[in-house]
């Protein structure tokens, strides 16, 4: 993990994007380090991300989105799932964007890099990032919708998250009701009384 110090310097930054870009020993750990610092120029609008552009608080825009792309799919990810570190991250910057300007393409990739870590942690396969992450690619075409398989504990971490953040996200909301089919029936419906899908 970063300090606060380490997630505004542009140096360090640009060295995480190096190694998630070009190094084979380029690790999850260190995409969702440089997802940190996108969550940090989403919130104060200043830091590496921000840099040589006007960028508001709490404001999330295609830039922003571009990076968050950038770190995912570096073709040196491209073998990895998605992981818990990586989704956890995603999460934060869904959490912190309270003003949106990038036309929803935050949401598609948040959502497609929730599900893609969802259904590798429930050992299901899963196509390489380039694939899963990709907006040309349907979701529906990989994506373990209504089958069985889905872990338990990966819905209800997926739900714990939800029930931890302020304000509602629909994208995640949506993604537990598609991977809600792939859980026993019993699961579904006690998560069907925690979770209001009206959102």
């Amino acid at each position: 993990m970063l300090t606060p110090v380490e997630r505004r310097d542009p140096q360090v930054f640009a060295e995480l994007i190096r190694i998630i870009e070009t190094s084979p020993a380029a690790t999850s750990q260190a995409a969702a380090r440089a997802l940190e610092v996108v969550r940090d120029g989403v919130i104060t609008g200043e830091g590496p991300t921000a840099a040589g552009r006007i960028h508001f608080s709490r404001a999330l825009d295609a830039v922003d989105v571009d990076w968050c792309a950038r770190i995912l799919a570096a073709p040196t990810m491209d073998g990895l799932a998605v992981t818990r570190a990586e989704a956890e991250a995603l999460i934060a910057i869904d959490e912190a964007a309270t003003e949106r300007s990038d036309e929803g393409r935050f949401d598609g990739l948040f959502a497609r890099a929730i599900v893609h870590h969802a259904a590798a942690a429930s050992g299901l396969p899963v196509p390489p990032r380039a694939v899963a992450l990709s907006p040309d690619v349907a979701i529906e075409s990989w994506a373990p919708t209504r089958a069985v398989g889905v872990d338990t504990e990966v819905l209800e971490w997926i739900s714990g998250q939800m029930r931890a953040q302020r304000r509602g996200s629909v994208t995640l909301h949506a993604v537990v009701a598609t991977l809600i089919g792939a859980a026993t029936i019993p699961f579904a419906q006690a998560m069907s009384s925690m979770i209001d899908f009206s959102m």
